[in-house]
């Protein structure tokens, strides 16, 4: 059996184990050390699982995950988010849809705090759900709405996918931060544009608001918006400038929600210990995907599955953005059934080397990445985002939430279309500031 084909085996083998259940990192582990076992030897399969899951714990570039993700628990818990709700509805709340377009640019300050789609949806859910209800606003729409700015959070920064991505591939973790920043306000905009369309052909599918005035939009951007940006500019600003690491950009991060917190005395000690026990959570988690996409990746390179890849590719002499099509194609599917960061780990060692091959940006393909990964936590039938959302509004039924989220996607895939055809819009800044 020809090694090529040992990894194309070794990934079929892990679809299984997915459809039986089995905990991605442990299937991906599982598979990596069988894999290396057949095609090296037992012992040096072992040694390598040893060495890999020891230097993935030990790992300073990842020891930003928890830094990042704490900070998200702790903007979670201190009520941050719904001042943020506040300030968007107090803005845009009185127009026709208003409510679900201030939830999706409540969705995009908040996951520019937080780096995660499902504390995002969870959060706003939370918030947003109830006060559409009130307003008379359908339910597909108002779930969806929550559910696709959820996702936001998976590509503004600080991003754990971009992050994650970043480190895999041994990428500037600043700059594909940077590179996140116009993409995510444009699938914001897009997102927005998409609910006023829908509205504008059923208005009864999402009543206005009640209006406010000026000193009430001045007054909820003073309580509920300059803490937020003085702490990402101070914490994501110092990244880019080239004052801290991402590491001590999340610790920075950390501090400065912590301090917003106490002052204004809405974070209890209760409050307090769930938000380090969430993140030690959803941290072992993640480290425990990383080890073990690790081992995944050591025996696809041993296979030398995406060399043969790359060869094939060049062999077919196909324009290379029809081949980045493909890709993405790929991308779409598997996000229907795998975990976005999952996707990330598993399929990174396999397409990363033919992106190279083609000569495509690599801070780029990150970004388009995200996008594509971020329409999988939306669609049907394992979308992270619509299970968070469902758990919330338990009264609305699975198709009903999937039903509404169809647009967005069409606002997601119009994104995507637009970074293909336009690469400055997440080159532009990384290449201005390096």
């Amino acid at each position: 059996m020809s090694e090529p084909f040992v990894g194309l085996a070794g990934i079929f083998v892990f679809l299984i184990l997915l459809g039986l259940n089995v905990p991605i990192a442990y299937a991906m582990a599982i598979v990596g050390l069988a894999g290396f076992s057949y095609l090296v030897s037992p012992s040096a399969a072992f040694s390598m699982l040893a060495t890999e899951i020891y230097s993935s714990f030990t790992s300073y570039s990842l020891s930003v995950i928890p830094m990042f993700i704490w900070m998200g628990f702790l903007a979670y818990y201190s009520g941050i988010g719904t001042r943020l709700y506040r300030f968007a509805y107090n803005f845009v709340g009185h127009r026709t849809g208003g409510l679900a377009m201030a939830t999706e640019a409540a969705c995009a300050i908040f996951g520019a705090i937080c780096g995660s789609n499902t504390a995002t949806a969870a959060t706003m859910g939370a918030i947003a759900l109830p006060e559409m209800r009130k307003y008379k606003y359908d339910d597909s729409l108002s779930t969806a709405s929550v559910a696709a700015g959820g996702a936001l959070g998976i590509l503004i920064p600080p991003s754990v996918i971009l992050l994650v991505y970043g480190v895999s591939t041994q990428q500037s973790v600043g700059k594909l931060f940077m590179a996140g920043i116009f993409p995510g306000i444009l699938l914001m905009v897009l997102y927005m544009l998409v609910i006023r369309l829908v509205v504008s052909v059923n208005p009864d599918l999402a009543p206005a608001g009640e209006k406010t005035n000026k000193s009430e939009k001045l007054n909820s951007l003073r309580n509920g918006v300059w803490e937020v940006i003085a702490v990402f500019s101070i914490s994501l600003g110092g990244l880019f400038a080239g004052w801290f690491t991402p590491t001590e950009a999340g610790s920075v991060g950390c501090a400065g929600i912590l301090l917003v917190a106490v002052a204004r005395r809405q974070l209890t000690r209760a409050d307090f210990i769930k938000s380090l026990q969430d993140t030690t959570r959803t941290t072992a988690m993640i480290m425990l995907m990383v080890a073990g996409a690790m081992v995944f990746g050591r025996f696809i390179a041993i296979s030398r599955l995406p060399f043969g890849l790359a060869n094939w590719v060049s062999m077919l002499d196909l324009p290379p953005y029809l081949v980045m099509i493909c890709i993405i194609l790929v991308y779409l599917i598997l996000g229907c059934f795998i975990d976005a960061l999952a996707l990330i780990l598993l399929t990174i060692p396999i397409f990363y080397p033919v992106i190279k091959m083609l000569g495509f940006d690599p801070i780029w393909f990150g970004v388009i990445i995200a996008i594509v990964v971020a329409m999988g936590v939306i669609t049907p039938p394992v979308g992270m985002n619509v299970f968070v959302v469902k758990g919330i509004a338990k009264d609305v039924s699975l198709e009903t939430i999937f039903k509404g989220v169809w647009p967005f996607l069409l606002a997601a895939l119009t994104c995507v279309l637009l970074l293909i055809a336009f690469p400055q819009i997440a080159t532009f800044l990384p290449e201005l500031l390096s």
